[in-house]
């Protein structure tokens, strides 16, 4: 089930983000984002458990994703799929455009995001922890 996070979410949401970066929490203030107008996290619960989720921007109709991760023992079970899908629709009468980065060689992702119809726009060289990552976005209405 994908729904908006809460601050029982927040030490999950810690959990999974040290997956994405060892720093996340000093990256990332996630329980201040609990009150950030423009940044906004989705979670997806499977048991009671938090096992994935989706932090993003949302400024007028463009939204920045920023983090998205899914715990490595819940992987190809379309859980990605189903929170980007969420957002979406939660966004979808005001939304024009959806950007993200990628690094390079992360071909699991890179796949994903182009299945919701994102092209590479740009490379950002050493962008990501001293790798090259890919700006991708996809445009609507």
């Amino acid at each position: 089930m994908v729904r908006e996070f809460n601050v029982l979410d927040v030490e999950d949401v810690i959990r999974l983000g040290n997956c994405l970066y060892d720093n996340f929490e000093n990256i990332y203030d996630v329980k201040g984002l609990l009150n950030d107008e423009y940044t906004k996290v989705f979670v997806y619960e499977k048991d009671d458990e938090i096992v994935g989720f989706l932090m993003f921007t949302k400024i007028y109709e463009t939204i920045d994703i920023l983090a998205i991760v899914v715990d490595e023992n819940y992987r190809n079970l379309n859980i990605a799929t189903c929170l980007i899908d969420y957002m979406i629709s939660e966004y979808n009468d005001d939304l024009k455009m959806i950007t993200l980065e990628v690094v390079t060689d992360n071909i699991p992702a890179i796949k994903l995001y182009e299945k919701f119809g994102f092209e590479i726009v740009n490379i950002r060289k050493k962008y990501f922890n001293g790798k090259d990552s890919y700006l991708m976005a996809v445009n609507y209405k």
